[in-house]
C-alpha cells in the first residue's frame, strides 16, 4: 500500500488501497475491476429504469447485488449510502426510493468513471 490517501489520487469513491488490502495485490485487484465494470455499466442504468416504471423490487434486486461489492472496492461514504438506499428500497413508497436514488446515480456514474480510469492507468 502507498500510503496515500485515495482521494490525493484523485479518487471520490474508488479506494484502491483499500482493495488490495482485501483482495491481495494490485494484479488480483486489476483482475476483479472487469466485474465491477461491468456491474455498474449494466445495473446502474436498469436500476434508474426500474425506479421510473415504479418497479422497486427489481430495483432492490439490483441494488442488493451492486452493495455486496462495493465494501472492497469503495470508500465508505459511498457504501453507507448504497446501504441506505438499497434498505429504504425494501419498504419505501417508489417515490421515495426514486429521489434518494437520483442522488446515488450520479455518484454510481463517477465510480464507474474511476474504475475506468483506474485499469487504464495500471494495464
Amino acid at each position: 500500500m502507498s500510503g496515500i490517501s485515495a482521494s490525493d489520487q484523485g479518487w471520490v469513491y474508488l479506494d484502491p488501497d483499500r482493495a488490495i488490502s482485501q483482495v491481495g495485490d494490485a494484479q488480483s485487484l486489476l483482475a476483479m475491476l472487469p466485474m465491477l465494470q461491468e456491474l455498474l455499466a449494466r445495473d446502474v442504468p436498469q436500476i434508474a429504469g426500474f425506479l421510473a416504471n415504479d418497479n422497486v423490487p427489481a430495483a432492490n434486486a439490483l441494488l442488493h447485488s451492486v452493495k455486496g461489492c462495493m465494501p472492497i472496492f469503495c470508500v465508505p461514504s459511498i457504501c453507507e449510502e448504497i446501504t441506505r438506499v438499497e434498505y429504504m428500497s425494501k419498504t419505501g413508497a417508489s417515490q421515495e426510493v426514486g429521489a434518494a436514488y437520483a442522488l446515488l446515480d450520479p455518484k454510481l456514474r463517477q465510480l464507474q468513471g474511476e474504475v475506468d480510469a483506474y485499469v487504464i492507468r495500471n494495464t
